[in-house]
């Protein structure tokens, strides 16, 4: 039986538990996010500030490293997570893109074309231009519902509203499966992290606050929260607001925080000042967390940080490969790492495959 085929774009891991044991199978999804740094077309907005965007800084060759950048951000998309599923992510989330023409170019490079992916993008009221989005394989998972949340943050002195990016909530079926997805691209340290922080904790709990309105409706609802949140999981905004956890036996309604334990052991998705930082994280609610894999339930978490996203020489040996410079274009990726998880459903009476590749929890 070709159960590639009769799985769409799923994997099915094969395991012998011991040589008595019968063969036991599972399907597995990727779910990701990623920041693409700055993913901007080359025209220029009058209604917003995207002329303060690199790619609109270049004096020439605009166009030329436009398609590099989108054929860039293609080769790691396409990457991520292939190792164990031989597949790209049946779910991506990602932030720092201008609009939905870009995320069109993307999805239509070679690279993932043959994937059908669905696009789900709302223009914020970012200053910049900047929004999030999902991609997701449409023979995978099938949308229900979206929806743009802007969230409401005011300067600290002027008391003028900052414009900043919406929260994004898709919810739809992985397969047979039910998920909500959140996609955060919060407020920035600009000005200092204690000064900015006020405006990271209102994003957590406009966040917060979706999740709670999806558990009125269903206690059981499985909800990812993913961004980038410009801060780490031990930030009040994470700690105390999300009150995201580093285990997995949480409440009901709690949510569980995989990359807690990654940025403890010094991994991160991002750097500064030869300081590392896991800004990148996806969450996850208690559902996604039970032994009966009759469904499909959270497995692993990982940054996906292969050697050529990573700068081999110079300052900023280490870093990730950053698309842009003080120099312009550097033909890189992103000055952040994505993350990702696995989801697996049994197929067949289960003992866990170990697929657990160095770098993941």
């Amino acid at each position: 039986m070709n159960y590639l085929k009769l799985g769409l774009l799923t994997l099915f891991i094969s395991v012998f538990v011991n040589t008595n044991a019968q063969e036991k199978k599972f399907k597995i999804h990727t779910v990701a996010f990623y920041n693409l740094e700055n993913l901007f077309d080359t025209i220029n907005d009058p209604t917003k500030f995207d002329e303060y965007s690199p790619i609109m800084e270049l004096k020439t060759d605009k166009s030329a490293v436009y398609k590099q950048k989108i054929s860039n951000m293609a080769r790691v998309i396409a990457d991520i997570g292939y190792d164990v599923t031989k597949n790209t992510p049946s779910i991506i989330g990602v932030c720092e893109v201008e609009n939905k023409e870009v995320l069109e170019d993307l999805v239509n490079d070679s690279l993932l074309v043959h994937k059908d992916y669905g696009i789900i993008h709302y223009n914020s009221t970012d200053s910049r231009g900047i929004d999030v989005a999902l991609l997701y394989q449409k023979k995978v998972f099938t949308p229900i519902n979206t929806s743009a949340h802007e969230l409401k943050i005011y300067d600290d002195q002027s008391r003028k509203r900052v414009y900043t990016r919406d929260q994004l909530l898709v919810s739809g079926k992985l397969e047979d499966d039910v998920i909500h997805i959140i996609i955060n691209h919060w407020p920035s340290r600009r000005g200092g992290e204690a000064k900015s922080r006020p405006k990271r904790v209102a994003a957590a709990k406009l966040s917060k606050s979706l999740v709670d309105s999806l558990q009125v409706i269903d206690p059981y609802a499985k909800v990812f929260i993913m961004g980038d949140l410009n801060d780490n999981p031990n930030n009040a905004s994470v700690k105390k607001i999300l009150k995201a956890k580093k285990s997995k036996n949480v409440g009901l309604k709690g949510i569980y925080n995989p990359f807690i334990n990654f940025y403890k052991n010094g991994i991160g998705t991002t750097a500064y000042r030869d300081a590392w930082s896991l800004f990148d994280q996806i969450m996850v609610t208690k559902p996604l967390l039970e032994k009966d894999y009759a469904s499909f339930q959270f497995y692993k978490a990982g940054v996906f940080n292969k050697n050529y996203i990573i700068t081999k020489s110079g300052t900023y040996k280490g870093y990730p490969l950053r698309s842009f410079g003080y120099d312009g274009f550097n033909n890189g990726f992103s000055d952040h790492f994505p993350v990702y998880v696995y989801l697996i459903k049994e197929v067949a009476p289960s003992v866990l495959p170990d697929i657990s590749p160095k770098g993941r929890d």
